[in-house]
């Protein structure tokens, strides 16, 4: 018979209650509970965080506690830049472009800003952690874009004029047409890497909840969304998990995980919002902005922490 010394080397140590600091995996005997116990990732929750220095709709890029965010909407379009520290925002060096409904990715000191709208740009701005440069132009200009990976390795597709569902890759020189998705669409979310990507949501005809999955060559549709919408945000460390958030119609609080087969709703946002942007990945991440009614300079902070459970027989 297996046990668990045997399995990992250790005997199943005695605490009296839970022992500090939790990490995943961790096995106990709770001697006050007189149970075996473990640790593992709990429920998620928003709470708040600290204001953008501009309501704007805008984009977002980085860690739940090293963020970016350039550009956006107010009552016309804007070329700020903010970077977010974990509890506030300062503003940094604006893009040349100012322009809202464009895509970032990457983190706070190496992040790429594509596409947008002011005019219909195919403009592309990369940040080396004090200023804007102007790179090479993706081949088809777009605004409401998803994109996913970092600033060497990125992806960029969907978005409009119309629904196209065009897909281009960055080496770190040039933007490379790879297979299109299945679905075009605009105002989708995404995340993920290069090589494994996630988008899912948009504005087609009609608003759908459709997700695809790309794993480097293909795009793959799979479980939709529970709630159809545009207008929403994604965060996903690769295609396998990912957390979405916002959207609309009407103007939504929704979120749900994605576990990698299916889509699950979770705690809502505080704030409603469309346009909303985010940063960081699905157990710690940032929604930044948007639109609730009127632009919003709300920030708020998703966590799953980690939780202890007992082990019952079955």
């Amino acid at each position: 018979m297996t046990t668990y010394k045997g399995i990992r080397g250790l005997t199943i140590r005695t605490v009296a209650g839970d022992p500090s600091p939790l990490a995943i995996g961790d096995i106990w005997y709770d001697s006050a509970a007189r149970k075996i116990q473990g640790a593992k990732i709990g429920a998620g929750a928003w709470a708040s965080g600290g204001n953008l220095n501009t309501a704007r709709t805008t984009t977002g890029a980085g860690t739940q506690t090293a963020a970016i965010s350039g550009g956006g909407y107010t009552t016309a379009y804007v070329a700020i830049t903010e970077t977010y520290d974990g509890s506030s925002w300062t503003e940094v060096a604006d893009l040349n472009t100012a322009r809202g409904r464009a895509k970032a990715i990457g983190l706070q000191t190496a992040a790429l800003h594509i596409g947008g709208e002011s005019s219909i740009h195919a403009i592309v701005e990369s940040w080396n952690g004090s200023s804007w440069t102007e790179i090479a132009d993706i081949n088809t200009a777009r605004y409401w874009p998803a994109g996913a990976g970092t600033q060497t390795a990125g992806l960029v597709f969907l978005g409009t004029p119309g629904y196209t569902n065009k897909n281009e890759s960055w080496d770190g020189s040039s933007w490379t047409e790879l297979a299109d998705l299945n679905d075009g669409r605009y105002s989708a979310g995404g995340g993920g890497t290069q090589t494994s990507a996630i988008a899912s949501g948009g504005a087609s005809a009609p608003v759908v909840g459709n997700t695809e999955l790309w794993d480097g060559s293909s795009w793959t549709e799979v479980s939709n969304l529970n709630t159809a919408r545009y207008g929403l945000e994604v965060v996903a460390a690769d295609s396998t998990v990912a957390l979405a958030f916002g959207g609309t119609p009407p103007v939504k609080d929704e979120t749900e995980e994605w576990d990698g087969s299916s889509w699950t709703e979770v705690a809502d946002l505080s704030t409603a919002r469309v346009e909303v942007m985010g940063a960081g990945t699905q157990p710690s991440a940032l929604a930044i902005g948007g639109n609730s009614g009127s632009v919003t300079n709300a920030t708020e902070e998703w966590t799953k922490a980690v939780a202890a459970v007992t082990f019952t027989s079955s």
